[in-house]
């Protein structure tokens, strides 16, 4: 599963339990909803077993740094908000995540990938069927 479907279905699916892999929202398909949204997000975002209704990403990242226990910075920083999600959040991950994206920036400039990383995560995750509000997306 691509980086960016990993984030999705931690947020879309925070259970993460059987229960989120149905047919239509299995791994594989995750991903493709990502690479096709950059042109024309709506069918594939359907496609990926998007829920039919908006999920409430702020309130379920909120639910989560919660119960964390952890003072994690996920309202801006892409490391927290990977933390937060129990996903590998090192620089080789966000290059990646990055290329997923398609980033056309210098990788090596990691505070600016960063920035940008994060404002694109949300981007992403509102074409896909996330309520975000625009405090997260600017």
């Amino acid at each position: 599963m691509s980086i960016f479907g990993s984030i999705m279905s931690k947020i879309f699916h925070p259970g993460g339990g059987s229960a989120a892999a149905s047919p239509a929202a299995g791994g594989a398909s995750a991903g493709p909803a990502v690479s096709a949204s950059s042109s024309a997000s709506s069918p594939p975002a359907s496609a990926s077993g998007t829920p039919s209704s908006p999920v409430d990403v702020e309130a379920v990242l909120k639910d989560l740094s919660s119960k964390s226990g952890q003072q994690l910075n996920w309202q801006t920083s892409i490391v927290d908000l990977m933390k937060l999600l129990n996903l590998d959040s090192s620089l080789t991950a966000r290059k990646e995540l990055a290329g997923e994206l398609n980033y056309t920036g210098d990788t090596n400039d990691s505070a600016t990938m960063n920035i940008w990383l994060h404002k694109q995560v949300m981007q992403k995750l509102a074409e896909n069927g996330g309520k975000v509000p625009d405090s997260l997306k600017a």
